[in-house]
């Protein structure tokens, strides 16, 4: 592979690797908010030894997230010194937010969330709590108000560079942070993260109730992270609906990408299919004119096709397509399951539904998939720009940098990330399989 496959290859590998992680931290520290905030109003032991059990899970995570998510940003200058100097003044106050306003204050109060149960009375502990939960969802917000600028770009000029070339200067910052796709994909960002912690928490303690271990703690999870799941599960087909609404506006060829919709006419939507893109054929079963009806409400209103767009100008359809059909596949699958939980809770036979349980344990695996996969569209489905119908992602690579340079060092993050994850496995199955550690008469304050 030339130099900018295997740059793509090689950021593409590591943020998805990274992106396992960020997700369960948001998700998680609301289900600890929830938690803890029970133990706080009612002072029942269980509601602690809840929180202290996902609070060490949430430590875990944390650390393994800032270890796999420090590699990126030596890419940008190393792979990407193009992009990064036409972006670098959009970037550079996006991210600086990221730091000042999210991650410091995360890790900030992340200490007393970790070692301040005897330390700090039960009301401050909550605050600590809610402040990294906050900071969790804060920095999520900068990441995708700087990646949705690629998408959507807004409050900019372009001026010369020293030397020669241009860069983006931003004109107006907050028309910048939210630009048009912005508010959108937060929200989805928001739904699908509260379902990557929920689900989580539903894994493991149907686990163990399969197990016949833990069996108070295990229900009590159960239902305050179904509660979640339910919430969020629902609530993320509506903010995936409004994004889509948004692409359709401001990124038609991603749109028709996601359909393969070749043809500028009214259009359905596909359940399943394959493109033939050599033929600018789609082959699979489609609703009529549901598609136009969902992103303008007449289901006889045309659609912009592929073919509007000149071949160069068109993203990989089919991947897109695949990507793209599989994420709405798991997220309905994911409204089902949890809605199936509540209709069992209804009916009294939450906790002892075997079968169910035994889903809810692989759950956990379902909105990671759809997490990635949604990434994958909307990355793949903005090429062949990294910022939309401004720059190339071939005009953005490094100069000066080698395939092979770039192949050693994908190889070598590839073993460090798999002795990463491997360790990620092994102390995560260690801290379910010892359970809960909280000694009698601890952690009782003030």
């Amino acid at each position: 592979m030339d130099a900018l496959m295997l740059a793509r290859a090689q950021f593409g590998f590591t943020i998805a690797f990274h992106y396992i992680f960020p997700p369960l931290s948001i998700g998680l520290g609301l289900n600890l908010v929830l938690m803890e905030s029970f133990y706080y109003f009612t002072r029942k032991p269980l509601y602690l030894e809840m929180a202290r059990f996902w609070t060490r899970i949430f430590g875990l995570i944390f650390a393994i997230g800032v270890a796999s998510g420090i590699v990126m940003e030596f890419e940008f200058g190393t792979n990407w010194s193009t992009y990064s100097r036409f972006v670098g003044d959009v970037f550079g106050s996006a991210l600086a937010a990221e730091g000042i306003f999210a991650f410091f204050l995360e890790s900030g109060f992340l200490a007393l969330l970790l070692f301040g149960w005897d330390r700090i009375g039960a009301g401050a502990h909550l605050f600590a709590t809610f402040m990294v939960a906050l900071g969790a969802h804060f920095s999520a917000i900068w990441i995708v108000v700087a990646n949705s600028w690629q998408q959507t770009p807004a409050g900019y000029h372009l001026v010369g560079r020293p030397g020669g070339g241009i860069r983006a200067e931003v004109t107006d910052f907050w028309q910048a942070v939210l630009n048009p796709s912005t508010l959108s994909r937060v929200g989805h960002v928001y739904m699908g993260a509260w379902q990557a912690g929920a689900f989580a928490v539903l894994s493991v303690s149907a686990y163990y109730l399969l197990k016949k271990k833990n069996l108070e703690f295990a229900k009590a999870c159960l239902k305050i992270a179904l509660v979640v799941a339910a919430v969020a599960s629902l609530l993320q087909l509506f903010s995936g609906h409004e994004s889509a609404e948004v692409v359709s506006a401001t990124q038609p060829a991603k749109l028709a990408a996601y359909e393969g919709h070749y043809e500028t006419a009214p259009a359905g939507l596909y359940l399943f299919g394959w493109v033939d893109e050599k033929a600018g054929q789609t082959h699979g079963v489609a609703l009529p004119g549901l598609l136009s009806w969902l992103v303008s409400g007449k289901s006889d209103a045309p659609v912009t096709g592929l073919n509007a767009f000149p071949p160069d100008k068109r993203p990989p359809v089919n991947f897109v397509f695949q990507t793209y059909h599989a994420m709405v596949a798991i997220g309905l699958a994911l409204i089902l399951i949890a809605w199936l939980g509540v209709f069992l809770w209804w009916r009294g036979a939450l906790f002892t539904t075997r079968w169910y349980l035994a889903v809810l344990v692989g759950s956990v695996l379902l909105p990671q998939a759809a997490n990635q996969l949604g990434w994958f569209s909307a990355e793949v489905g903005r090429q062949p720009y990294i910022v939309y119908n401004l720059m190339k992602t071939s005009d953005a690579l490094s100069k000066a940098v080698k395939p092979g340079e770039i192949l050693a060092s994908l190889l070598l993050f590839g073993f460090l990330y798999l002795l990463l994850f491997i360790l990620f496995i092994y102390l995560l199955n260690d801290k379910i399989q010892h359970g809960l550690r909280m000694k009698a008469g601890e952690g009782h304050r003030a």
